[in-house]
């Protein structure tokens, strides 16, 4: 396969960012996230296993599934958001399928021609001149989309499709003169003021209330303070990490698996280089002359002493290894475009090639190391195999001690827990108080653990739960009712709340006494006389940020009122404010055309977005009204609780 080294991680990179666009949409789409309203009907009956048909079309729980572990590799999507991406994965096929609804109503396709076209774009390397590399095709498909080919055409084909329909809806849109002014306008006309905080926290600690108060304020909010059922519990561990501590790995073992994985071992011939890439893909030949030319400037910097990683970072456009200097780390044979290996293995330690001209640009390779093909030897290789071997060992032996755990509670869940932990060595331990949501902190905080000492009886014993720790056994041993709470069991909750409360009502009074007062004289001097003082920050647009205050769009009012006017009290962020404007500064005509282009791009794409998003709605809403499109939400709730369990 010809592969430019340079190129690795770049590609991942592009075709994560390929496989959402063309397979997906979903992020782009994702103020779409309804869930279609639906029925369950006779359209379900032949395969219960749709989630929804459009068109007559079903589409299942795989599909999604298929759909949504494409869009999380790569990635960590969290247990608690897997639900809510399964619902989207859903909602972008049923579009997808509507979309072809649609377009063959409409007589709309995708030609076999412009398919091809586009994956040209996307796999350059698939094709040698005019000719089609069949195999290395659908090689490249398979490493870079972990599709089947007709998969990956397929969706190739259902993104050309959207786009030509995102075409139909908006390329009639325009952006005229007098919107790009009024976004200039408002991104750049600036406002000066001077403002002082009221903060809450600073007067909720002066707050001392007599006993009378506190009970009185604890008596209107008895419902805030339940005290609910908690239970205490034993446990016994079968600690992972002990046993691991006592489990050894015999020489004869090591040997032995190092001669059944000799062929792990074995290192090709490579080499370890760093480089400095100029890329001329897409490049006229004229562009192409500028880049050697520059090329060959930084090959005699490098030629005559000059770091050749500081070189690297100031020029190179390999993305992935100018931040290491140019560093690719080991390369082996058959790894790289065939210029770039020649280059590579022939040059000896420490050496700079000539300029290298490869199908992505010009390289300038420098050889740090040569590794001649080998197996490393068992001491090499020996601190690698131990955790493996240690590995097996520890869960061969601790799931061989669960099996006997799980049977010996079989026999009876009421035995002694501490005769238990003796016979299989466990650690013993106590868990306090807790109530239904309470962590465990002691034994990694595993839902199963709290979940067993609330649906078990005192003297109960669990089945074996695993833990982070290893594999636990617990017990509860005391039921604490839940009840009302005392004031003297959450006093200093109420406490607490009782400060907050009226260091907020207290913050509010002193704002709005500060801003009558700033009427009659300045701001400054109100602020003054009531303890506190004022900022004066720079001016900030209506797209910025205030110091202390944040988001500039909380003081969208200052923009249109005078100069010298002072606000009502506002509430930010939990703390009031007061301000003054001081002065305008309205947005400097001379900037309008360096900014003009941009502005109107991104209120174009604004206006083209919120067009189709419109048209997806839309769509969706008509197939859906005329019975072409129906969701089973029976199996909509199953499919979201099983991509959140």
């Amino acid at each position: 396969m010809l592969r430019s080294i340079q190129q690795r991680d770049l590609d991942k990179n592009r075709w994560v960012k390929i496989t959402m666009t063309v397979l997906l949409v979903i992020i782009s789409l994702s103020m779409l996230t309804y869930l279609i309203p639906g029925f369950v009907g006779s359209s379900f009956g032949s395969n219960p296993d749709a989630v929804a048909t459009v068109g007559g079309t079903p589409i299942t729980t795989q599909d999604v599934q298929q759909r949504l572990d494409l869009l999380s590799r790569g990635q960590n999507i969290p247990d608690a958001l897997r639900g809510i991406y399964a619902r989207q994965v859903l909602d972008q096929l049923i579009f997808q399928q509507a979309l072809n609804v649609e377009a063959d109503r409409l007589g709309l396709r995708v030609t076999p021609e412009e398919t091809a076209q586009r994956i040209r774009q996307y796999l350059p390397s698939a094709f040698q001149g005019d000719t089609w590399l069949k195999d290395r095709y659908a090689s490249e498909v398979q490493r870079l989309t972990n599709l089947s080919v007709s998969e990956f055409e397929s969706e190739v084909q259902d993104g050309m499709l959207q786009e030509k329909f995102q075409h139909l809806v908006t390329d009639g849109l325009t952006v005229s003169p007098a919107e790009v002014q009024q976004e200039f306008r408002r991104r750049n006309d600036k406002v000066q003021i001077e403002y002082a905080i009221v903060k809450p926290a600073d007067l909720a600690a002066g707050v001392h209330p007599s006993d009378a108060e506190l009970s009185a304020y604890f008596s209107k909010h008895l419902a805030e303070y339940q005290i609910p059922e908690k239970r205490t519990a034993r446990y016994a561990l079968l600690n992972l990490e002990t046993l691991r501590e006592a489990t050894k790995i015999p020489d004869s073992d090591v040997l032995n698996y190092y001669n059944s994985h000799l062929s792990d071992y074995k290192v090709e011939n490579r080499v370890h280089v760093e480089h400095i890439l100029f890329k001329t893909i897409g490049k006229t030949d004229a562009e192409i002359a500028v880049i050697r030319k520059q090329a060959e400037d930084v090959l005699a910097k490098a030629k005559h002493g000059a770091n050749f990683e500081d070189l690297a970072k100031k020029y190179s456009e390999d993305d992935s290894s100018k931040p290491k200097g140019g560093d690719l780390g080991w390369i082996v044979e058959g790894q790289t475009v065939p210029e770039f290996q020649a280059a590579a293995f022939s040059l000896p330690n420490g050496s700079i090639s000539d300029l290298v001209k490869t199908q992505y640009g010009f390289h300038i390779i420098k050889v740090i190391d040569h590794e001649p093909a080998h197996t490393k030897s068992l001491d090499e290789v020996r601190s690698q195999i131990l955790p493996l071997l240690l590995d097996q060992k520890v869960s061969e032996e601790a799931n061989r001690i669960f099996d006997q755990m799980a049977q010996a509670v079989r026999q009876s869940n009421r035995q002694s827990l501490d005769d238990l932990a003796k016979k299989f060595n466990l650690t013993v331990g106590d868990i306090p108080a807790i109530s239904a949501t309470d962590p465990i902190l002691a034994l990694g905080n595993p839902p199963d653990v709290r979940s067993a000492i609330f649906q078990l009886r005192p003297g109960e014993l669990s089945m074996p739960i695993q833990t982070p720790q290893g594999y636990v056994i617990v017990s509860p041993t005391n039921i604490l009712q839940g009840h009302q709470a005392t004031l003297a069991e959450v006093h200093d909750k109420v406490l607490d709340a009782y400060q907050q409360a009226q260091g907020q009502l207290l913050a509010q009074q002193k704002a709005n006494e500060l801003a009558k007062a700033a009427q009659a004289t300045d701001l400054s001097k109100a602020a003054k006389s009531l303890g506190l003082s004022t900022v004066t920050p720079e001016a900030f647009s209506r797209t910025g940020s205030v110091p202390d205050i944040g988001d500039a769009k909380i003081l969208s009012d200052a923009f249109n009122m005078p100069d010298g006017r002072v606000s009502d009290a506002i509430q930010v962020a939990g703390n009031w404010l007061v301000f003054r404007v001081v002065s305008h500064q309205p947005a400097n005509p001379a900037d309008l055309a360096s900014q003009a282009a941009s502005i109107q791009t991104q209120l174009l794409q604004t206006k083209q977005n919120a067009a189709f998003e419109a048209f997806h709605k839309a769509l969706v809403d008509r197939l859906t009204k005329e019975g072409k499109i129906s969701v089973n939400q029976e199996v909509v709730r199953r499919l979201t609780k099983s991509a959140t369990s």
